[in-house]
């Protein structure tokens, strides 16, 4: 039997900044946003500009005790609706579609104060401590770092849909950082996994630009994120920080920045694991 997974203790203030950065940048991007593109369409499979804000607005109201409202539609049967989850999202989107920009920038800025103000009043042993998160059981901190990622990737999507791609600066942010921080846990997964690479491999992938990293993936046995190889990588994956957000996540790429993807060494399992990298449900 495998031992539990260990719980991921996270700095408190750390995530917290990089969260509340995150729905200052969305707020200030939603606010400047002509209402008639609110209704543009979004990468995402049914949703607009505003369904998106929308599901940001209802993801937060049902942590701050909420209750999902009910819309009077089976959306289990919509195309784009898979799991639970997708169905207590769709219900919020379709209360909320016929509120004004206006009246969604106002019940965002309410319903965010609400959980700010929440937060910052944890104790450390309830940041700690176990809940459920869309990653499994581990700390609620894990959780809050999840919600950071949901909210950064929901920004770009946005972004994308009304032609206003992140500049250089913005995806050097507490934000930006913590994604990445959150992807990067599940590369393990994706390249032993989902990528299958062999044992024995050691595959590195090099971001480049402002969200740029390293992220190491080693196979021994199992597939596991290290800070450092015992020796030169077998494979080496080389792009765009944010386009490699926008595969994991499933979405188009953004064509503000470059698409171009380098291997060296075992180009097979390079584009084997590039062609899996969105794990993103």
């Amino acid at each position: 039997m495998s031992s539990p997974r260990p719980v991921l203790e996270l700095d408190k203030a750390e995530v917290l900044d990089g969260l509340f950065a995150s729905w200052d940048d969305i707020e200030q991007l939603m606010a400047n946003v002509p209402e008639a593109d609110w209704q543009r369409p979004s990468a995402l499979p049914g949703w607009s500009v505003h369904d998106v804000l929308a599901h940001i607005i209802g993801t937060e109201s049902m942590l701050a005790g909420t209750p999902t409202p009910e819309s009077g539609v089976e959306v289990s049967g919509l195309d784009h609706v898979r799991n639970p989850i997708g169905e207590l999202n769709e219900h919020w989107i379709l209360a909320l579609r016929n509120e004004s920009a206006e009246a969604m920038l106002t019940r965002y800025r309410e319903v965010l104060a609400q959980r700010r103000a929440a937060l910052r009043e944890l104790s450390e042993d309830v940041w700690n401590g176990v809940t459920a998160t869309p990653a499994g059981p581990d700390s609620y901190g894990r959780f809050m770092r999840i919600r950071t990622f949901d909210c950064w990737m929901h920004e770009q999507d946005i972004r994308q849909a009304v032609g206003r791609p992140s500049s250089d600066a913005e995806l050097a942010g507490p934000a930006a950082r913590l994604a990445l921080d959150e992807i990067a846990a599940s590369m393990g997964f994706v390249v032993g996994k989902l990528g299958k690479a062999p044992d024995g491999s050691r595959v590195a992938i090099e971001l480049t630009g402002p969200m740029a990293r390293v992220i190491r993936v080693a196979v021994e046995g199992r597939a596991a994120v290290v800070d450092e190889f015992n020796a030169e990588p077998t494979t080496v994956i080389r792009l765009d920080g944010l386009q490699f957000t926008r595969l994991c996540g499933g979405r188009p790429l953004c064509e503000a920045r470059s698409d171009a993807i380098e291997f060296d060494g075992d180009a097979q399992v390079g584009q084997r694991v590039v062609d899996n990298l969105n794990y993103v449900i």
